[in-house]
């Protein structure tokens, strides 16, 4: 499976977790992205982050409850839970406050907000543990070279990160040393943060020493075009996504992420002549690529099209409280990225040993006789 296969999925199931406030969509959203890394991902260091995306996501969440409860919430209620102490600020801070009361609704906003980010950080997790950071980056385009170290540093970081956090754990637990709390905490993570760096660092190495990113000469005028399209194109695909993401910018937001995909990708087919190179078992974008692609593609575009038609089933009212409802057309839409748990190549299991016919078998050895058997 190409590794760009699996961003593409998981980037869709977030665009998807970006139009909606619905709790049980979002929960449908990580529910899908649970099952499919579960049922996809294999034993490699990287594949490790996902619980810890989860855990960050869970975090995020609490903390988005507490400066609710801290700071107030914008939005007004009138179910009072309790009332904190607040504390008198000077003029020039009016609209802020720390203390006061604290309204349900005020707290199942935050509730629904926490989620939303939580989700998109579960998903952005379920990449990081499906594709192979090292083919995602043979995967770039010669044009970005220059970063191509620092994406391999990036990339490999955090999965090492957690693979030697797991490490350091268990040798303390066999030493009989605490390895939880505040204690084990500050003695665990500067070797940790240490050791998964010197990693990166060293294989960011190697790829220099082995020549990667060596250019060839180009005319100064291509460089310039080559620039000119690649920076205008990112800026109009960065651009095109935030309007994607937000409610605000259904109008521009796919036309302009569309004309800035197609700068970009002219101004790395240019930026690639100054970068020759060759591939050693290039991936190839196949038929199970395309699939797991395209499922979360709709996804993204589903959850689009119904909060264009029917934002009030994405949107869960807080003003006054209300249950939330799970409308049938989203839900049926995030179903969709379910697909590359069935579709998607299963991770190579160990050959069972074949058993050899007894007549072929070795000989048990006798001991001699000046030999005590084993």
């Amino acid at each position: 499976m190409h590794p760009g296969a699996w961003w593409i999925w998981a980037l869709g199931l977030g665009t998807a977790a970006s139009r909606t406030t619905n709790p049980l969509l979002l929960a449908l959203l990580i529910g899908t992205a649970g099952y499919v890394v579960a049922a996809r991902r294999t034993s490699a260091p990287w594949s490790r982050s996902y619980g810890a995306f989860v855990r960050l996501g869970m975090a995020v969440l609490g903390i988005r409850l507490a400066f609710a409860v801290l700071l107030g919430s914008p939005v007004p209620g009138s179910h009072v839970l309790v009332t904190l102490p607040e504390v008198p600020l000077p003029h020039w801070a009016q609209g802020i406050r720390i203390g006061g009361r604290v309204t349900a609704e005020g707290l199942v906003f935050a509730l629904y907000d926490g989620l939303k980010l939580a989700t998109l950080l579960i998903c952005v997790g379920a990449a990081n543990a499906l594709a192979n950071p090292a083919r995602l980056l043979k995967s770039l385009p010669g044009a970005l070279y220059e970063a191509g170290v620092a994406v391999v540093v990036a990339l490999t970081f955090a999965p090492h990160l957690i693979a030697d956090a797991q490490r350091l754990r268990a040798a303390r637990r066999l030493r009989g040393r605490p390895d939880r709390g505040l204690r084990g905490l500050l003695q665990v993570a500067l070797p940790v943060l240490e050791g998964a760096l010197e990693r990166s660092v060293a294989l960011a190495a190697a790829m220099d020493a082995r020549g990667y990113g060596r250019t060839a000469a180009v005319a100064p005028a291509v460089r310039r075009t080559t620039a000119v399209l690649t920076l205008g194109g990112l800026v109009g695909v960065c651009a095109g996504t935030y309007g994607l993401l937000t409610a605000e910018g259904d109008s521009y937001g796919l036309p302009l992420l569309l004309a800035g995909l197609a700068a970009a990708l002219g101004g790395l087919w240019l930026g690639g002549r100054r970068s020759p190179r060759t591939r050693y078992r290039p991936d190839v974008w196949g038929a199970r690529a395309w699939l797991v692609a395209g499922s979360g593609i709709a996804v993204a575009a589903g959850l689009i099209v119904c909060a264009a038609y029917d934002p009030v089933a994405l949107r869960t009212g807080v003003v006054p409280l209300v249950a939330p409802a799970l409308p049938l057309w989203p839900a049926a839409a995030v179903l969709l990225g379910l697909l590359p748990a069935f579709v998607a190549p299963v991770p190579g299991q160990p050959r069972p040993a074949r058993n050899r016919p007894p007549g072929n078998r070795p000989a048990a050895r006798e001991p001699a006789a000046t030999e005590e058997p084993s």
